[in-house]
């Protein structure tokens, strides 16, 4: 009998690699070739008197409503112009980031045959909004790179659960993010439950749309190793919090602020609060998601669309004790 059960898990191992070997073939033969456009090096290296023919050749970089003194005063504060030497020296070759992000609009032409991929990467030193790291529009990418220079960088004044993900590691899960919000549908039920689900879709993304090999669930979700060890560890008690207080058709918009949202911990309002990381919500949104998707044979795409009533209900979910 035991020689049977090593003969099936053996069978289902060899199974699962074929097809798994299948689909980077599929992935692979995929054809996904962008530009790169490096608009920070063309606007700190182009000469205040020339500021009109980069504002005619790249008029969404200016908008309407900022006198030329903006521009000029950027070009040439000595501030800005070290941040831009910064940005220089940590990517002088964009080359390596540019082949990252094909492979991962190559995983997203499988799974969404029809979904329209950027031409077009523009490298930019913007604003420091760590909210829009990198822009997806369909037709063209923008990286903003001064938000990947380390976390330990001295330009980055920001508490440590935001500064963190400010490592390059980080740009490709951002460039998934911002694809998963211009793509997912917007829930029109507004509780708890599925502003959970809605965050788990997004990080399932990322499982699909990143080489499993090189990133790992605290890459994707934002934290360090101790902080997905504590979600894993705490899992059944955090559940069990959600349910006792009937969490989860509560329509509380802070119930987003104080666990799904980013945050130095979530508020759980006990002693654990200090111990624990910001959106626990998010990960556990992230576990149904996962168990709806091994329990139920569903495309990516029909993930999108499923909502998050009918999610929780078929995912079978239990948390690890």
């Amino acid at each position: 009998m035991k020689t049977y059960v090593n003969f099936l898990v053996l069978l289902f191992f060899f199974f699962s690699c074929n097809t798994k070997n299948k689909t980077e073939k599929a992935v692979e033969a995929i054809s996904v070739d962008l530009q790169v456009i490096r608009f920070d090096k063309i606007f700190f290296e182009t000469e205040p008197k020339d500021l009109p023919k980069i504002k005619k050749e790249f008029p969404f970089f200016f908008p309407a409503g900022n006198d030329d003194a903006v521009w000029l005063e950027k070009m040439q504060h000595p501030l800005w112009r070290e941040l831009y030497g910064e940005v220089q020296k940590k990517f002088s070759d964009f080359d390596p980031y540019k082949l990252e992000i094909e492979g991962v609009f190559k995983r997203i032409k499988y799974h969404f045959p029809k979904v329209q991929t950027p031409k077009k990467i523009f490298t930019v030193i913007s604003e420091m909004d760590y909210n829009n790291k990198v822009i997806y529009a369909d037709s063209l990418l923008i990286v903003s790179l001064e938000m990947y220079l380390g976390k330990e960088h001295k330009f980055y004044q920001f508490p440590n659960y935001i500064k963190q993900n400010f490592e390059p590691k980080q740009m490709m899960p951002d460039v998934v993010e911002s694809f998963a919000k211009r793509k997912m549908m917007s829930e029109r039920d507004k509780s708890y439950l599925a502003a959970m689900v809605q965050a788990g879709k997004e990080l399932y993304l990322k499982d699909m749309l990143l080489p499993e090999d090189e990133y790992k669930d605290e890459d994707k979700i934002g934290y360090t190793p101790e902080q997905l060890l504590w979600c894993q560890e705490n899992e059944s008690y955090i559940w069990r919090y959600f349910i006792d207080g009937q969490l989860l058709y509560d329509d509380n918009p802070k119930l987003v602020s104080r666990f799904i949202s980013p945050a130095p911990f979530s508020k759980f309002y006990l002693e654990i609060d200090n111990e624990s990381p910001g959106k626990v919500g998010a990960w556990i949104g992230w576990q149904i998601v996962r168990s709806y998707m091994k329990n139920n044979e569903v495309s990516l795409p029909e993930l999108m669309r499923v909502s998050a009533k009918e999610i929780f209900e078929k995912s079978n979910y239990k948390p690890k004790k």
